[in-house]
């Protein structure tokens, strides 16, 4: 069996998080989303936390280094050893690059990278809906719109990169999770990657 050594990817709305959580219980691996990280460390006050909270509450990107410093500690730890999926990381060029050194030094190369592609319009509804839902500050228009633009302009990007290795799975994201998730286990299926027994 091929180890599940996976990222998804998708604009901000495209149902990544929800997915990855059913991905990484169906094949037992940890999901490693580094919203979820910087989340924490806001929940918690840490000082960390109150770094990250200035820059999402005014719609910018944490840098890169720090991103790549929590992320290269987080596959490091045991339940990392058999598998995982990343989610909002890697994000640009740069992030690929380092991602690919970490990775290369274990000589653990990713297995498949699942796109899943939405809509702008769709994106943008379905993160209106959840800030009413979640009473997210950082879910407002602005801010949305901000996030959308730079998806596009320096994550999409990184796709032709994983595009060239052959490993990109493009999955579309509309319909029910039950309907995207089934597309995404057939993808992952077709390439070896198969549940976890």
């Amino acid at each position: 069996m091929t180890a599940p050594r996976l990222l998804i990817i998708g604009p901000q709305g495209s149902g990544k998080g929800t997915q990855g959580e059913r991905i990484a219980e169906t094949y037992g691996i940890p999901a490693v989303s580094t919203g979820d990280a910087f989340r924490a460390n806001v929940k918690e006050g840490t000082p960390l936390g109150r770094q990250v909270k200035a820059i999402i509450d005014a719609g910018d990107l944490v840098p890169d280094a720090l991103t790549g410093e929590i992320v290269r500690d987080r596959l490091s730890q045991d339940d990392a050893a058999q598998g995982f999926l990343l989610d909002g990381y890697p994000r640009n060029l740069g992030q690929v690059g380092d991602l690919d050194a970490f990775l290369d030094e274990r000589d653990e190369p990713l297995t498949a990278v699942i796109e899943l592609s939405v809509p702008r319009d769709e994106s943008i509804r379905r993160i209106a809906l959840r800030a009413t839902e979640q009473g997210r500050a950082d879910d407002n228009e602005e801010s949305i719109a901000k996030r959308l633009s730079i998806y596009e302009s320096e994550t999409a990007p990184i796709l032709d990169v994983y595009r060239e290795r052959g490993i990109v799975d493009a999955v579309d994201g509309v319909g029910t999770l039950d309907e995207v998730f089934e597309r995404i286990v057939a993808a992952l299926t077709a390439r070896g990657i198969t549940p976890a027994a």
